[in-house]
């Protein structure tokens, strides 16, 4: 499975897909990245004439690329949209620095584990100038989608 082909399967449509590219990835490791545009939603009350990415939009930056992406790949092409689904199930932050409009980000995730189709990943945000951003933790898992 290519990156590009990765990033189409994700469940995500703009404008709440965070993920603009696979830099690498592997079987222990996957690397992307994303740019923070300008008129993002969620910049209009974010903070007042003075615009800051939350929190919470990072770590689901962090869950799209470390958990999401990273899962859809370790799954070996048994990933389907159409049957299944992918929720994330725990998350543990730290933030340190700001993210601004305009500005990129690299993700990076490490695998702490992958069974049962659960993944726990320690993923940890960088800005352009190489300074982390945020780190911690995130888990998920995929799921048969119920057709009723």
């Amino acid at each position: 499975m290519n990156k590009e082909n990765i990033i189409q399967k994700l469940p995500y449509t703009k404008p709440f897909l965070f993920v603009d590219e696979i830099i690498e990835i592997d079987d222990i490791h996957i690397k992307g990245a994303y740019t923070f545009l300008q008129d993002e939603y969620f910049y209009k009350g974010h903070f007042k004439d003075n615009p800051i990415t939350p929190g919470v939009i990072l770590t689901e930056c962090m869950a799209q690329i470390g958990m999401a992406c990273f899962g859809i790949y370790l799954l070996k092409g048994e990933w389907n949209q159409a049957k299944n689904g992918i929720a994330i199930t725990s998350s543990d932050m730290n933030f340190y620095k700001p993210v601004y409009p305009t500005e990129k980000v690299v993700v990076i995730a490490e695998k702490e584990y992958f069974r049962f189709n659960k993944l726990k990943c320690k993923v940890a945000m960088y800005n352009s100038e190489d300074i982390l951003v945020a780190k911690g933790i995130v888990s998920g898992m995929t799921f048969i989608k119920n057709d009723e």
